[in-house]
């Protein structure tokens, strides 16, 4: 089974620039609370960490 993580978006897209909203979207948050299990890849991993201050990593599993 592959490497999963929990991502909770805790923060809002408002004032923000356009490509840190895109990354939002991206990993498939865009209201406040909604949570997602993503695949653990270096790739899902950057866009968390370019958008670190409007998400949260809730669990890892795996």
């Amino acid at each position: 089974m592959a490497k999963t993580i929990v991502v909770k978006q805790v923060g809002s897209p408002i004032r923000r620039p356009a490509d840190q909203r895109a990354t939002l979207i991206g990993l498939g948050l865009n209201k406040m609370n909604r949570t997602r299990e993503l695949e653990d890849t270096p790739s899902v991993r950057g866009m968390v960490n370019k958008i670190s201050h409007m998400v949260e990593i809730i669990e890892e599993k795996g």
